[in-house]
């Protein structure tokens, strides 16, 4: 991966001996495995276990958990907050599973579409949720910086399941919920 950033810096006319330049190829390749470390994780890893016995059938909200992604388009970031709902039905995740999950999806090339859907399945299967709830909103830099250059655009998307998608009262609760 080093090479192939060398490739593309000196493709665009740098000059790979430049004093700031020396090290960057192996910067940007340390960066850009990071940036994409979800594709070494599962759910079973993320979960590691934390699943646990609850009597509740009530709402468990996490809002405004930080995500950074990257376009699979531009392979620019995009960056946001995603907002979680589920009602459970006999088993809930510990807490910081859910901003787990959110990170090992986000940490994958994406689209934002796509990645809400991959955090409600992801929810689902690990609770069995009579529904789940999630909405992003996200400014992607491949709108703002080139293309449309669009500074002040954000995107919003949401996935609705089980109750949350059959119940208006539900849903309505919980996007209440998170706009407080």
């Amino acid at each position: 991966m080093e090479e192939q950033f060398a490739k593309i810096i000196e493709s665009i006319g740098e000059d790979l001996n430049r004093e700031g330049l020396v090290d960057t190829p192996k910067r940007a390749a340390k960066a850009f495995k990071f940036l994409n470390n979800g594709y070494d994780k599962t759910l079973e890893d993320v979960l590691n276990g934390a699943i646990f016995s609850a009597e509740t059938e009530d709402m468990v909200i996490v809002k405004d958990i930080e995500l950074y992604s990257l376009c699979e388009h531009h392979l620019l970031p995009f960056i946001g907050k995603c907002h979680v709902g589920y009602l459970p039905q006999g088993k809930v995740l510990g807490l910081s599973k859910i901003a787990r999950i959110v990170d090992m999806y986000a940490r994958r090339l994406q689209i934002q579409e796509k990645l809400t859907k991959q955090i409600a399945d992801a929810i689902s299967l690990a609770v069995d949720a009579k529904g789940v709830a999630v909405v992003i909103e996200a400014k992607h830099l491949c709108m703002m910086m080139r293309g449309v250059e669009k500074q002040n655009s954000v995107m919003t998307t949401s996935v609705m399941t089980g109750i949350f998608r059959k119940s208006i009262s539900t849903r309505s609760e919980f996007l209440n919920l998170i706009n407080r």
